[in-house]
């Protein structure tokens, strides 16, 4: 029987235990014990048959990624306990030394941190190209490059990238692409239909949506999650039973999550653009955004995340987020409770105006994770903080 995507994400289950519980239960087991020593010989020679050992797989880890594979359309999948373990387990599986990564410029701070401060120990090169220029990517591309790597929504600037196209490019070069989709989560976009080998997420964000755990998972083709297992079973970045537990429970609730979300920053990017001290606003789909029409084509919705320039730079920033009361200042997003950030003096400080403004990150722009409180709550507390009030 075909299922729809809020069936799955509540049906999907570990197999009940005698017990008969309707909701799953919570394996809180570092082991798993054997019948006999045949048992274990065999169990420990088709090791994915089995749960030996929670570093490897755990019923409840296996239950939320069963849920992810089906969700993002994938064949296979594993679990991290952050979402920048399965991202650097991701790379550090699949690259050699000489390799070379292609990503778009604007990427998660640590992401890029990765790229540019520790892959390169291992000789392993990343060459960056901006949103504006994604149709010219392939002027980039050389015998070395391995991997085609990108965010869409982008954080904090909100920028698109034609997952169609660069999916095309990624296999006329025969690259891995790896999409990073926590922004839009499966519900709203699955860049495995647009070409996508790997998909990435940070589970701590709307996968969970209650900023209450840490997780990471990456879903894809099983050729290459089976390398990423391989490397993760030794080196140890396994997510932990209670948080895949929690995460599993979260899927459950994603869709009506995410439906909610979308329609508060919907209202909440017309209010701000409407606004006569806001200078820009950037959500993928409003009308003035300038890659709505490829927002619309691979996003069910626009997501949670909206963009918008305070006027008088980065004082107006800062002053804004100090006159903020619902909303909260917080290293985080995804979150039910609205959240507010000013990049250019916290998130990405320590670089350059110059190389703020390379990634779209101006000096009075606030990143507001739109949350779930009434959206008339919302848009009158940013009101009052952009008034002075």
């Amino acid at each position: 029987m075909s299922t729809h995507f809020e069936t799955d994400a509540i049906r999907i289950q570990t197999p009940r235990s005698h017990y008969g519980e309707h909701s799953s239960a919570l394996y809180l087991t570092s082991s798993f014990v054997f019948d006999d020593s045949e048992d274990m010989r065999a169990s420990f020679a088709d090791e994915k048959e089995k749960n030996l050992y929670s570093r490897y797989s755990n019923p409840n880890v296996n239950e939320f990624v069963d849920k992810m594979v089906v969700l993002e359309g994938a064949e296979s999948g594993y679990a991290f306990a952050s979402g920048m373990a399965a991202i650097y387990s991701t790379f550090a599986s699949l690259l050699e030394s000489g390799d070379e990564v292609l990503s778009c410029q604007s990427v998660f701070g640590a992401t890029h941190a990765l790229f540019t401060k520790y892959l390169p120990k291992w000789q392993i090169s990343t060459t960056y190209f901006f949103s504006q220029d994604q149709y010219d990517v392939e002027r980039l591309i050389t015998p070395a490059t391995k991997i085609l790597y990108l965010e869409t929504p982008t954080n904090p600037g909100i920028e698109i990238l034609d997952l169609e196209f660069l999916g095309a490019v990624a296999k006329k070069h025969g690259m891995i692409f790896i999409v990073d989709n926590c922004f839009a989560t499966p519900y709203l976009q699955r860049p495995i239909e647009y070409g996508a080998n790997i998909v990435v997420h940070s589970a701590t964000k709307l996968l969970d949506g209650q900023g209450r755990v840490l997780g990471g998972v990456a879903v894809g083709e099983k050729k290459y999650i089976d390398q990423i297992y391989a490397f993760s079973r030794l080196t140890g970045p396994s997510l932990s039973p209670f948080n895949a537990w929690v995460l599993s429970k979260s899927l459950e609730t994603l869709a009506v999550r995410v439906e909610k979300h979308c329609h508060n920053a919907m209202k909440v990017a017309q209010f701000l653009e409407a606004h006569p001290l806001v200078a820009s606003v950037k959500y993928p789909f409003l009308d003035s955004h300038p890659s709505v029409e490829i927002a619309k084509k691979q996003m069910k919705l626009g997501g949670n995340l909206v963009a918008f320039e305070v006027k008088g730079g980065i004082e107006g920033g800062r002053g804004f987020l100090d006159r903020v009361e619902l909303c909260s200042l917080t290293a985080n997003l995804g979150d039910t409770r609205t959240i507010v950030t000013h990049p250019a003096s916290t998130t990405h400080s320590k670089l350059s105006q110059s190389e703020r403004l390379e990634v779209g990150i101006t000096p009075g722009l606030v990143r507001c994770s739109v949350g779930l409180e009434h959206v008339d709550d919302i848009i009158n507390d940013l009101n009052a903080a952009l008034n002075g009030n």
